[in-house]
């Protein structure tokens, strides 16, 4: 089976074609080819297949092989292999997700005319409790307090087709997100389990983020996590509309005014090619 490695700003992903490729039991393909020291070594799997009406479908799932609505870093790698492959020179794409409908704008091109960095409308963010989900039935659940490992903590909390929960934190290179990410992902308040971002503040314009990724654990980045962090710093006025978010894959540009969708921007690299044989 060939595949594709693609990354996001380090959020990395197997990309198989099936639009060419046969995929069999998906959930146990995602577990092994993922695996960084037996498979091919990734955040997860990423099928990209036909959709009636649409350019592509994204069907994700995550390393331990649990599935997931979307992933904003993920749909930008789908947008530039669409791009590259089918759609070459098509400025938009509209791709379908376990989130819906999500549009692809391709910002940069290179040399050769393949996609450098896209921008996704990241669909308006969901902030009703029982809908994102958690277990608290509120119009918003925003500076609530979380116990875990016997140390209390705030959190917001977020749908961006997929459930978030945002911590601020003062130190965030030095906080344990392996210990208390895993701790606030399985807590009883989030059914569905929920992706953890851990954000340290430098102005109104500029945070830090570290991400604790359901079912893959920390990852290098997470676009539907910043876009929640982005949609949730707006709505508590802590930041702007318009946010640099620093990660450890780097950097992501996201906008919002408080009204409609996120909009976020940032690369969509292709690593290599291979052929899986396991």
């Amino acid at each position: 089976m060939r595949f594709i490695k693609m990354q996001g700003t380090g959020n990395d992903y197997v990309y198989v074609d099936a639009f060419q490729e046969k995929v069999g039991d998906a959930v146990e393909l995602a577990k092994k080819v993922s695996h960084r020291h037996f498979g091919v070594g990734g955040d997860g799997l990423i099928v990209i297949r036909p959709y009636a009406g649409a350019d592509a479908e994204m069907d994700m799932y995550n390393a331990d092989g649990s599935s997931s609505e979307m992933c904003g870093n993920g749909i930008r790698c789908v947008a530039k292999y669409v791009h590259d492959t089918y759609a070459r020179g098509r400025d938009e794409l509209k791709l379908m997700t376990g989130a819906g409908w999500r549009t692809a704008h391709i910002v940069t091109r290179d040399k050769d005319g393949n996609a450098e960095s896209v921008r996704i409308d990241m669909g308006a963010p969901i902030f009703e409790g029982l809908k994102i989900p958690t277990t608290i039935d509120a119009p918003e659940v925003l500076r609530r307090k979380i116990e875990v490992a016997g140390q209390t903590f705030e959190f917001s909390s977020v749908s961006m087709g997929n459930p978030h929960c945002v911590v601020y934190v003062e130190d965030v290179g030095n906080f344990p997100v392996t210990t208390i990410g895993p701790l606030i992902e399985n807590h009883p308040l989030f059914p569905r389990r929920v992706n953890v971002e851990f954000v340290q503040i430098v102005s109104r314009n500029e945070v830090i983020q570290r991400t604790w990724e359901r079912g893959s654990g920390e990852t290098w980045a997470c676009g539907t996590g910043a876009s929640a962090v982005a949609a949730i710093g707006h709505r508590l006025g802590l930041t702007g509309e318009r946010l640099t978010i620093h990660l450890t894959g780097g950097d992501l540009l996201l906008e919002y005014d408080g009204t409609g969708s996120v909009q976020m921007t940032g690369p969509a690299v292709e690593v290599f090619r291979g052929e899986y044989a396991g």
